[in-house]
């Protein structure tokens, strides 16, 4: 293949996770309208929007453990084409019970998409560009985090709650069958080095509790996999209460307050992703675990501006601290699954991003009812601002960890040298 279909293919998998978290933030955009025409309560819709987040780590384990076994380009657009038809089935929801059946099935499909995109990613670039490749391919994530909140917030507030969940899943659906000519499906292990194909293995029983031993014993993926969980909890709350959060606090339009929850948050996101991907893949030539490093740095720098962002009582400084925020989000979510493939074996990458997926969406699906039971005694505020306090403690316990990690491998590398 030529060179340059690499980049061709960063861009085919941005445009299916544009419309993966398009159809996903959508609906946190209307819950003001869901919650006065179904007479739904906070904890009622934090249970909607947790359905799905429940349902997605729950399948992740398998969604993982079949992409490695599977081709990964038919489940990457049947999976696309299956959620997308779910979103607009969503439309036809008439009570609280249909909500959560075709949210909970949202959340089976796009579980099949991020194990198999990220590990298809990592066949196509090596470590000189894994990085920025993986960057530019999680831009997708805010851009369709964007569209998804402001547009569906601008059609819910103009024509209804239902016209953007048609819209979403009708185009997703034809961008499935339009990538069924293009995308091409990589030899397994080809980026290593020009390593040759790496063998399958069978899917019993047996393989699976290897596999998961393997995964497990290393105590670096055991962190990077915390400190996910804790990272995902905090962006749950924002991407469920944010829009409802402003809508309250602040007397905006449902348009303007999906919009203002969305925009600078997901833009100040892409900066810092694509800075991330830079520098990860500069420090890690030069620094044994320089991705690792760099989350930590972005998640030590984003708590000032999470505390802000509750604490505040005035737009512009809303607005300086979301954006803070958002930047120093993208830096570490940037290498959210670089840095996995860092320490994980080829033939154990889509494996290995399922479990951290599944773990890190059990964590970030409590949230949302959490927060809003939390917020019945202490208020919206001052639970947003509360979120800074896991920053703090995952930007810790990273950045301790890498050090350690770091440690190790050389004495390691010191010990194999004066043996041979």
């Amino acid at each position: 293949m030529h060179k340059s279909y690499r980049w061709w293919v960063v861009v085919m998998l941005w445009l299916v996770c544009f419309f993966n978290y398009a159809d996903r933030q959508a609906i946190f955009s209307v819950f003001p309208l869901l919650k006065s025409e179904m007479g739904l309560s906070d904890i009622q819709l934090g249970v909607v929007g947790s359905s799905f987040m429940w349902v997605y780590a729950v399948a992740g384990p398998m969604a993982g453990w079949v992409g490695d076994r599977l081709s990964r380009k038919g489940l990457i657009l049947g999976a696309l084409i299956f959620w997308s038809a779910v979103t607009a089935a969503t439309a036809l929801s008439h009570g609280y019970a249909q909500l959560i059946v075709f949210r909970a099935l949202g959340g089976l499909g796009e579980a099949f998409y991020f194990p198999a995109a990220m590990s298809l990613i990592g066949d196509y670039h090596g470590k000189d560009t894994r990085s920025r490749a993986m960057s530019i391919h999680q831009s997708g994530v805010y851009a369709g985090s964007i569209a998804g909140g402001a547009l569906s917030g601008f059609f819910g507030q103009y024509w209804g709650w239902r016209s953007s969940f048609i819209v979403f899943g009708g185009s997703g659906a034809l961008l499935g069958l339009l990538l069924f000519g293009l995308l091409r499906e990589p030899v397994r292990g080809q980026s290593e080095g020009g390593a040759a194909a790496v063998a399958l293995h069978p899917a019993g029983g047996w393989e699976i509790r290897k596999g998961l031993r393997e995964i497990f014993s290393q105590p670096m993926v055991v962190t990077l996999i915390t400190v996910f969980i804790g990272a995902n909890f905090v962006a749950m709350i924002f991407l469920t209460w944010l829009p409802s959060f402003l809508y309250r606090k602040f007397g905006m339009s449902l348009s303007m307050a999906s919009l203002n929850a969305t925009v600078y948050l997901q833009i100040a996101s892409v900066l810092g992703v694509i800075t991330g991907g830079l520098l990860a893949d500069k420090l890690a030539l030069r620094y044994r675990g320089g991705r690792m490093l760099t989350q930590a740095l972005g998640l030590a720098c984003g708590v000032p501006f999470l505390f802000l962002t509750g604490w505040t009582i005035s737009v512009p400084v809303l607005v300086f601290a979301m954006t803070g925020f958002g930047y120093f989000k993208g830096l570490y979510d940037a290498n959210i699954f670089a840095s996995l493939y860092d320490v994980v074996s080829v033939e154990r990458r889509a494996a290995a991003a399922g479990i951290l997926n599944s773990l890190g969406w059990l964590g970030g699906g409590i949230a949302p009812v959490v927060i809003a039971a939390a917020a019945q005694h202490y208020g919206m505020s001052a639970c947003i601002s509360a979120t800074a306090a896991v920053y703090l403690a995952v930007a810790c316990l990273l950045a301790f960890a890498v050090n350690r990690w770091r440690r190790c491998r050389q004495d390691e590398y010191i010990s194999a040298q004066s043996t041979s």
